[in-house]
């Protein structure tokens, strides 16, 4: 239907993007990763396995790694846990109200990050408003340490911010389970709790496993909300990796590390693309 001249001025701009924008920086990234810092603070181009095997031998590294995973994976929890009741009662329930609901669900989107984790930490602050509310009502007599400067902060930031990019997916998998099969399932004598079990809720894991991918990697790679958060205990490993390449000015271990995580990242992708292939439906 279109000519050959058509499809390379379609294709060719996008794809000249994406490997310059994309492909580039990631190929500068892997030779960083294999170079060294000299005394001078100058990188030197000799290649080499250094950087790995600092990452491997200094526990600071793979310990806020693994921390880091542990938080992403309560806030993908949490995340799913909220996401999903709240998708199933739009889809299910809503009726009129959908379309409203729905946007209401969105709108935090349109909001600044920035934004939000302040909102959070003026919430859970020592003079801020949680605390204030709780010596108010004399349920505390001091201030509770733990709700600022902790991972319990960040993981409920993340999890504030997040939430709707593990609802959206999960929503449109609902939202495509076709109608006449609860149907079935109740005409053939199913109670709702056996209609959800067997017909809605294994039709819905695809978009499940999209938005548990989703709350997990962007919560992985954060680091404004430890950074705003965090304190010391709420490091994450992108804090980490901002600071090699900003202040310490160690650019070839931060983006060792960096090249880890994307590892990570893109073998988590893959694995869930292969299980949402798994229980899709036609």
């Amino acid at each position: 239907m279109f000519s050959r001249a058509y499809k390379t001025a379609v294709t060719v701009p996008p794809l000249a993007w994406v490997a310059v924008f994309l492909l580039v920086p990631y190929l500068l990234m892997f030779c960083y990763s294999f170079w060294a810092v000299s005394p001078s603070q100058t990188i030197v181009h000799a290649w080499n396995f250094a950087n790995y095997e600092e990452l491997l031998q200094k526990p600071v590294y793979w310990q806020t790694l693994l921390r880091s995973m542990w938080i992403a994976a309560r806030v993908m929890l949490f995340s799913l846990l909220l996401g999903y009741p709240l998708a199933y009662f739009l889809s299910f329930y809503a009726g009129k109200r959908k379309d409203l609901l729905y946007q209401m669900v969105i709108i935090p989107l349109w909001v600044s990050y920035l934004v939000r984790a302040y909102a959070w930490k003026t919430i859970l602050g020592a003079d801020g408003v949680l605390n204030t509310s709780l010596q108010y009502a004399h349920l505390i007599s001091h201030p509770l340490d733990f709700l600022l400067y902790s991972p319990f902060a960040v993981v409920l930031t993340l999890t504030h911010i997040y939430t709707p990019f593990a609802f959206l997916p999960i929503y449109a998998a609902l939202e495509h389970i076709p109608r006449n099969l609860v149907e079935a399932s109740h005409d053939l004598g199913a109670t709702p709790a056996q209609t959800f079990w067997k017909v809605i809720f294994p039709l819905s894991i695809p978009g499940v496993l999209a938005g548990a991918t989703f709350a997990f990697v962007l919560s992985l790679g954060d680091f404004l909300a430890p950074l705003l958060l965090g304190g010391p205990s709420g490091i994450m490993i992108s804090n980490i990796v901002v600071s090699l390449f900003g202040a310490a000015y160690n650019w070839p271990l931060g983006a060792a590390i960096s090249l880890a995580m994307l590892v990570l990242v893109v073998s988590l992708l893959f694995f869930s693309e292969r299980l949402e292939k798994r229980w899709s439906f036609s």
